[in-house]
Protein backbone atom coordinates (compact mmCIF):
# COMPACT_ATOMS: atom_id res chain seq x y z
CA UNK A 1 0.00 0.00 0.00
CA UNK A 2 1.17 3.58 -0.61
CA UNK A 3 0.21 5.47 2.24
CA UNK A 4 3.88 6.39 3.23
CA UNK A 5 4.22 7.94 -0.15
CA UNK A 6 2.87 10.67 0.48
CA UNK A 7 5.08 11.68 3.21
CA UNK A 8 5.20 12.70 6.78
CA UNK A 9 4.64 15.80 8.64
CA UNK A 10 4.20 17.00 12.44
CA UNK A 11 1.12 16.36 14.34
CA UNK A 12 1.38 17.74 18.03
CA UNK A 13 4.33 15.91 19.10
CA UNK A 14 3.68 12.46 16.40
CA UNK A 15 4.85 12.36 13.19
CA UNK A 16 2.10 11.08 10.81
CA UNK A 17 1.43 10.17 7.63
CA UNK A 18 0.40 12.87 5.41
CA UNK A 19 -2.31 10.18 3.88
CA UNK A 20 -5.17 9.91 6.90
CA UNK A 21 -8.76 8.64 7.21
CA UNK A 22 -11.68 11.07 8.39
CA UNK A 23 -14.35 8.90 10.22
CA UNK A 24 -17.44 10.51 9.87
CA UNK A 25 -18.71 8.65 7.24
CA UNK A 26 -18.95 5.46 9.82
CA UNK A 27 -22.46 6.60 11.25
CA UNK A 28 -25.44 5.97 9.75
CA UNK A 29 -26.68 8.35 6.91
CA UNK A 30 -26.86 12.52 7.34
CA UNK A 31 -23.82 11.42 10.32
CA UNK A 32 -26.62 10.52 12.53
CA UNK A 33 -27.33 7.16 14.24
CA UNK A 34 -25.59 3.50 13.70
CA UNK A 35 -23.92 2.72 10.21
CA UNK A 36 -26.01 -0.09 8.34
CA UNK A 37 -23.22 -2.67 8.27
CA UNK A 38 -21.40 -2.25 11.45
CA UNK A 39 -18.64 -5.04 10.51
CA UNK A 40 -17.79 -3.32 7.15
CA UNK A 41 -17.65 -0.21 9.29
CA UNK A 42 -14.85 -2.03 11.86
CA UNK A 43 -12.90 -3.27 8.60
CA UNK A 44 -12.54 -0.01 7.22
CA UNK A 45 -10.78 0.84 10.47
CA UNK A 46 -9.09 -1.97 10.89
CA UNK A 47 -7.87 -1.75 7.31
CA UNK A 48 -6.90 1.67 7.28
CA UNK A 49 -4.46 0.69 10.25
CA UNK A 50 -3.07 -1.82 7.99
CA UNK A 51 -2.10 -0.05 5.64
CA UNK A 52 -0.30 2.71 7.54
CA UNK A 53 -2.62 5.37 8.17
CA UNK A 54 -1.38 6.68 11.78
CA UNK A 55 -4.03 9.46 11.96
CA UNK A 56 -7.71 9.30 12.24
CA UNK A 57 -10.09 12.28 12.84
CA UNK A 58 -13.37 11.98 14.48
CA UNK A 59 -15.72 13.70 17.00
CA UNK A 60 -18.22 12.52 19.25
CA UNK A 61 -20.64 14.21 17.90
CA UNK A 62 -20.97 11.95 15.01
CA UNK A 63 -23.40 9.22 15.27
CA UNK A 64 -23.45 11.09 18.04
CA UNK A 65 -21.45 8.51 19.69
CA UNK A 66 -21.31 5.84 17.36
CA UNK A 67 -18.18 6.55 15.00
CA UNK A 68 -15.88 6.68 18.38
CA UNK A 69 -17.37 3.65 19.84
CA UNK A 70 -16.70 1.95 16.34
CA UNK A 71 -13.38 3.21 17.25
CA UNK A 72 -12.76 1.99 20.26
CA UNK A 73 -14.44 -1.60 19.44
CA UNK A 74 -12.21 -2.15 16.22
CA UNK A 75 -8.90 -0.32 17.59
CA UNK A 76 -8.35 -0.31 21.23
CA UNK A 77 -5.67 -1.41 22.41
CA UNK A 78 -4.11 2.12 19.65
CA UNK A 79 -1.05 1.66 18.01
CA UNK A 80 1.44 4.23 19.64
CA UNK A 81 2.09 6.08 16.38
CA UNK A 82 -1.69 6.29 16.17
CA UNK A 83 -2.93 10.66 16.23
CA UNK A 84 -6.59 10.41 17.24
CA UNK A 85 -7.84 13.92 16.05
CA UNK A 86 -11.07 14.96 17.62
CA UNK A 87 -13.24 18.14 17.80
CA UNK A 88 -16.02 19.56 20.06
CA UNK A 89 -18.48 22.92 20.06
CA UNK A 90 -21.27 21.27 18.55
CA UNK A 91 -24.25 18.88 18.82
CA UNK A 92 -26.89 17.33 17.36
CA UNK A 93 -30.82 17.43 18.07
CA UNK A 94 -33.47 14.69 17.59
CA UNK A 95 -33.83 15.50 13.94
CA UNK A 96 -30.03 15.35 13.11
CA UNK A 97 -29.58 18.60 13.31
CA UNK A 98 -25.97 20.80 13.76
CA UNK A 99 -26.23 23.09 16.95
CA UNK A 100 -23.61 25.08 18.31
CA UNK A 101 -22.49 23.80 22.21
CA UNK A 102 -19.94 26.35 23.42
CA UNK A 103 -20.91 26.87 27.29
CA UNK A 104 -18.08 25.43 29.81
CA UNK A 105 -20.45 23.10 30.84
CA UNK A 106 -21.08 21.81 27.06
CA UNK A 107 -17.36 22.03 25.84
CA UNK A 108 -16.29 20.13 29.39
CA UNK A 109 -18.95 17.05 29.00
CA UNK A 110 -17.74 16.73 25.46
CA UNK A 111 -14.38 16.28 26.52
CA UNK A 112 -15.51 13.88 28.71
CA UNK A 113 -17.93 12.34 26.05
CA UNK A 114 -14.87 11.58 23.60
CA UNK A 115 -12.27 10.47 26.38
CA UNK A 116 -15.11 7.66 27.24
CA UNK A 117 -16.17 6.84 23.83
CA UNK A 118 -12.52 5.89 22.64
CA UNK A 119 -11.93 4.86 26.52
CA UNK A 120 -8.70 7.19 26.47
CA UNK A 121 -7.63 8.79 29.68
CA UNK A 122 -5.78 11.67 27.50
CA UNK A 123 -6.91 13.60 24.00
CA UNK A 124 -3.97 12.98 21.34
CA UNK A 125 -5.58 16.53 19.96
CA UNK A 126 -8.90 18.17 20.25
CA UNK A 127 -10.05 20.70 17.75
CA UNK A 128 -12.37 23.55 18.56
CA UNK A 129 -15.15 23.62 16.14
CA UNK A 130 -16.30 27.09 15.73
CA UNK A 131 -19.96 27.37 14.72
CA UNK A 132 -20.45 31.09 14.27
CA UNK A 133 -21.56 29.77 10.48
CA UNK A 134 -22.25 26.02 10.32
CA UNK A 135 -20.81 25.98 6.57
CA UNK A 136 -17.93 28.55 6.91
CA UNK A 137 -15.67 30.51 8.87
CA UNK A 138 -17.35 33.45 10.69
CA UNK A 139 -15.57 36.69 12.58
CA UNK A 140 -16.05 36.33 16.11
CA UNK A 141 -14.26 36.77 19.10
CA UNK A 142 -13.00 32.86 20.26
CA UNK A 143 -11.28 32.98 23.34
CA UNK A 144 -14.19 32.77 25.95
CA UNK A 145 -14.71 29.02 24.23
CA UNK A 146 -10.83 28.29 23.87
CA UNK A 147 -9.84 28.98 27.12
CA UNK A 148 -12.00 26.43 28.59
CA UNK A 149 -10.17 23.66 26.29
CA UNK A 150 -6.75 25.54 27.43
CA UNK A 151 -8.11 24.63 31.49
CA UNK A 152 -8.61 20.88 30.21
CA UNK A 153 -5.48 21.00 28.69
CA UNK A 154 -3.92 21.77 32.16
CA UNK A 155 -5.99 19.52 33.80
CA UNK A 156 -4.19 16.45 31.42
CA UNK A 157 -7.44 15.95 29.83
CA UNK A 158 -6.06 16.89 26.64
CA UNK A 159 -2.38 16.65 25.15
CA UNK A 160 -2.91 19.47 22.11
CA UNK A 161 -5.34 21.82 20.74
CA UNK A 162 -6.16 22.89 17.74
CA UNK A 163 -9.25 24.85 15.59
CA UNK A 164 -11.64 24.14 12.68
CA UNK A 165 -14.13 26.57 10.44
CA UNK A 166 -12.23 29.48 12.11
CA UNK A 167 -10.93 32.61 10.09
CA UNK A 168 -7.09 33.29 10.26
CA UNK A 169 -7.86 36.35 13.46
CA UNK A 170 -9.06 33.38 15.20
CA UNK A 171 -6.13 31.40 14.97
CA UNK A 172 -4.19 34.31 15.70
CA UNK A 173 -6.03 35.15 18.59
CA UNK A 174 -6.37 31.52 20.39
CA UNK A 175 -2.19 31.30 19.39
CA UNK A 176 -2.12 34.13 21.74
CA UNK A 177 -3.77 31.44 24.97
CA UNK A 178 -1.81 28.47 23.73
CA UNK A 179 -0.28 26.80 20.76
CA UNK A 180 -2.25 24.85 18.48
CA UNK A 181 -1.35 22.61 16.14
CA UNK A 182 -3.49 22.39 13.33
CA UNK A 183 -6.15 23.73 11.53
CA UNK A 184 -8.88 21.82 10.35
CA UNK A 185 -11.12 24.32 7.66
CA UNK A 186 -13.16 23.45 4.64
CA UNK A 187 -10.41 23.38 1.25
CA UNK A 188 -10.53 21.04 -2.07
CA UNK A 189 -9.14 21.36 -5.48
CA UNK A 190 -12.43 23.86 -6.12
CA UNK A 191 -12.88 25.72 -2.44
CA UNK A 192 -9.55 27.62 -1.83
CA UNK A 193 -10.45 30.44 0.27
CA UNK A 194 -7.91 29.47 2.67
CA UNK A 195 -4.69 29.33 0.18
CA UNK A 196 -3.39 32.43 2.54
CA UNK A 197 -3.73 30.93 5.38
CA UNK A 198 -2.40 27.39 4.28
CA UNK A 199 0.92 29.21 3.35
CA UNK A 200 1.31 31.09 6.94
CA UNK A 201 0.54 28.06 8.65
CA UNK A 202 3.36 26.11 6.77
CA UNK A 203 5.56 28.64 7.73
CA UNK A 204 4.86 28.18 11.61
CA UNK A 205 5.15 24.03 10.87
CA UNK A 206 1.31 24.05 11.59
CA UNK A 207 -0.68 21.39 10.50
CA UNK A 208 -3.55 22.40 7.84
CA UNK A 209 -6.14 19.37 7.44
CA UNK A 210 -9.14 20.12 5.17
CA UNK A 211 -12.09 18.59 5.49
CA UNK A 212 -14.50 17.52 2.83
CA UNK A 213 -11.49 17.57 0.41
CA UNK A 214 -13.49 16.03 -2.30
CA UNK A 215 -16.66 17.93 -1.87
CA UNK A 216 -18.74 16.46 1.14
CA UNK A 217 -22.10 16.24 0.11
CA UNK A 218 -21.67 18.12 -3.13
CA UNK A 219 -18.67 15.92 -4.79
CA UNK A 220 -16.28 17.80 -7.00
CA UNK A 221 -17.57 18.17 -10.46
CA UNK A 222 -15.30 20.14 -13.58
CA UNK A 223 -14.16 19.09 -16.97
CA UNK A 224 -10.66 20.05 -16.08
CA UNK A 225 -10.72 17.35 -13.87
CA UNK A 226 -12.43 14.46 -15.40
CA UNK A 227 -9.52 15.60 -18.33
CA UNK A 228 -6.78 15.28 -16.24
CA UNK A 229 -7.58 12.30 -14.80
CA UNK A 230 -7.56 10.63 -18.30
CA UNK A 231 -4.54 11.36 -18.51
CA UNK A 232 -2.99 10.35 -15.67
CA UNK A 233 -5.30 6.71 -16.07
CA UNK A 234 -6.72 7.80 -12.78
CA UNK A 235 -9.86 8.27 -10.78
CA UNK A 236 -11.01 12.13 -10.02
CA UNK A 237 -11.15 11.78 -6.85
CA UNK A 238 -7.61 10.33 -7.07
CA UNK A 239 -6.57 13.49 -8.24
CA UNK A 240 -8.14 15.73 -6.27
CA UNK A 241 -6.49 14.14 -3.26
CA UNK A 242 -3.00 14.00 -5.12
CA UNK A 243 -3.66 18.01 -5.66
CA UNK A 244 -3.76 18.25 -2.53
CA UNK A 245 -1.08 16.64 -1.59
CA UNK A 246 1.04 19.08 -4.04
CA UNK A 247 -0.08 22.32 -3.09
CA UNK A 248 1.34 22.49 0.65
CA UNK A 249 3.92 19.90 2.52
CA UNK A 250 1.76 21.02 5.58
CA UNK A 251 -1.74 19.18 4.28
CA UNK A 252 -2.54 16.02 5.81
CA UNK A 253 -5.66 14.44 3.96
CA UNK A 254 -8.59 12.64 5.99
CA UNK A 255 -10.83 11.42 3.10
CA UNK A 256 -13.49 9.86 4.51
CA UNK A 257 -15.27 6.51 3.81
CA UNK A 258 -17.29 3.54 4.70
CA UNK A 259 -15.99 0.96 2.28
CA UNK A 260 -12.90 -0.94 2.18
CA UNK A 261 -12.56 -0.52 -1.26
CA UNK A 262 -12.80 2.87 -1.58
CA UNK A 263 -10.73 3.52 0.95
CA UNK A 264 -7.75 1.54 -1.15
CA UNK A 265 -8.25 3.97 -3.15
CA UNK A 266 -8.11 7.01 -1.43
CA UNK A 267 -4.94 5.75 -0.45
CA UNK A 268 -3.41 4.80 -3.96
CA UNK A 269 -3.83 8.65 -4.47
CA UNK A 270 -0.42 8.62 -2.31
CA UNK A 271 1.77 7.48 -5.18
CA UNK A 272 -0.01 9.68 -7.99
CA UNK A 273 2.52 11.87 -9.13
CA UNK A 274 0.93 15.20 -11.46
CA UNK A 275 3.66 16.84 -13.95
CA UNK A 276 3.62 20.26 -12.97
CA UNK A 277 1.78 21.16 -16.33
CA UNK A 278 -1.28 19.30 -15.20
CA UNK A 279 -0.98 21.04 -11.65
CA UNK A 280 -1.48 24.82 -13.92
CA UNK A 281 -4.13 23.25 -15.16
CA UNK A 282 -5.94 22.15 -11.94
CA UNK A 283 -4.80 25.36 -10.52
CA UNK A 284 -7.36 26.74 -12.53
CA UNK A 285 -10.18 24.93 -11.91
CA UNK A 286 -11.25 27.51 -8.85
CA UNK A 287 -11.62 30.17 -10.84
CA UNK A 288 -12.73 28.62 -13.92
Amino acid sequence: MSVELAGRFTLGDKTVNRMGYGAMQLAGRGVFGPPDNKQEAIDVLKAAIAAGVNHIDTSDFYGPHITNQLIQEALNPYPVELALVTKIGAKRDDKGGWNPAFSKAELTQAVHDNLNNLGVEQLDVVNLRVMFDVHDPAEGEISEYFNVLVALQKEGLIRHLGLSNVTRAQVEEAQKLAPIVCVQNHYNLVQRKDDALIDHLAKSGIAYVPFFPLGGFSPLQSDILETVSKELNATPKQVALAWLLNRSPNILLIPGTSSVAHLQQNIAAAALNIPESLMGKLNTIATA
